[in-house]
Parts: structure tokens; sequence; C-alpha cells
């Protein structure tokens, strides 16, 4: 039998707290689903932990330029990539556990984790539970696009998100496609110490239009 609710939310990312928040206060009735890490994108995987990588990468730039301002570092300059992403995931903890309890607490609100299904136009299954909404808002976001790369099957390869579970320095990174995401990627590890190519098949790089839609694909050689 289905539970109904007055609006089911599908996704935790950057809508889903004030659109919860917002329709509590209304005194709807309301479901959250979410099928793995809580706010979605920007905290687990988009901005919050790249620019934490990012301010990590600009303090050992700037160490690794010290003696161009006077400063000595007699010890000399090592940047430990356990470390940096070690203070990268407490940082997305934070703000990941941060969401997870606001939604939780909300009154009116019912949290189910796991993978949403629809059954009809007003249902949505989540494993053994059925619910029931007139409104069902989609905040699923995407996932990293793999393009049709000959050889790429044969060959380890990093994207945008499984880049985020990398504690080691490469020695030499080759990222293919030249958006603002592959840049920033470019530039931080640059900066953290690795051979860094950048592959664009385009005239330039960051060309207009493609910034919303690019998907930094790397691997390490």
């Amino acid at each position: 039998m289905a539970v109904s609710f007055d609006a089911i939310i599908v996704g935790t990312g950057q809508a889903a707290p004030s659109l919860a928040g917002r329709l509590t206060q209304a005194g709807m009735k309301i479901a959250v689903v979410e099928r793995r890490y809580f706010g979605g994108t920007c905290v687990n995987t988009g901005c919050i932990p790249t620019k934490t990588l990012v301010a990590s990468a600009e303090v050992a730039h700037k160490a690794r330029r010290a003696a161009d301002f006077g400063v000595q570092l007699p010890a000399g300059m090592r940047v430990d990539m356990r470390l940096v992403k070690s203070r990268k995931d407490a940082v997305s903890a934070q703000s990941r556990v941060g969401i997870e309890k606001y939604l939780k607490g909300l009154t009116g609100c019912t949290v189910y984790e796991g993978h949403a299904r629809f059954e009809s136009s007003r249902q949505v299954r989540v494993g053994e539970d059925l619910l029931c909404a007139d409104r069902i808002f989609i905040n699923a976001g995407g996932r990293a696009f793999t393009p049709d790369m000959p050889g790429l099957d044969t060959v380890d390869y990093l994207t945008n998100s499984s880049m985020m579970d990398v504690d080691f320095l490469p020695p030499h990174l080759a990222i293919v496609g030249g958006s603002y995401v592959s840049l920033e990627f470019a530039q931080m590890y640059r900066r953290f110490g690795s051979e860094v190519t950048v592959i664009e098949k385009g005239p330039r790089l960051a060309g207009v239009g493609r910034t919303r839609t690019s998907r930094m694909q790397s691997r390490t050689s």
C-alpha cells in the first residue's frame, strides 16, 4: 500500500534543502529520497571539495615560491596528498552531515535512503516502500560523462567524480577536454607537483557554450 504525501523530492542536491524547508513551512507533508550522498554534486564531488583542493594547491604554490618573497623554508616543501584528501573529505563531510541532519529534523518531512524508481506518474518506489504524491520534484543531478574514445576501455582513467578519491600525486596527469572543470583540475595538480597535459579538440580552451556541458575525463600515465 502506498504512503501518501503532498510532495516528493528525489535527490538532495543544492535545491532540496530550501525546497523542503518551504514546503514544510507551508504545512505540507513531504518525502525526500536520497540514493547515496546527501548534498549531491556540489557537496561531494563538485564545488566544495574542488575549492578545498584549490585552496591546498594555492598554499603549496605559495610555499614553493616563498623565497621570491624573502621567506626561507630550510626544511623544504612537500605535499602530502593523503592529508590534502583527508582535509577535503572533512570539509565535505561537515556539509553533508549538516544537510542530512537538517532534512531529517524538519517537521512533516520523511527521509528515505535508497534508489527511487517511478511506478507511475504519481508513484515512486524506494526499496519496499511505495510513495505517492501529486507533486514530484526531480533533483537528481547528473553523472560524469565518459566519451567514446578508442582505447579508453583498455586503460585506467578518472572522471571529475572519481578524482575525489585520489590520495596520491600522479607523476603525469593527462586531461581530455578543456572546460573550466578541466582547467581547475589542471591548475591544482600542477601546483601540487604533477606534470599536466590538457588535450582539447576545439580551437580554444573553455570555448563559449561548452562550459555548462563539458565533463573532465583524466587518466594517469
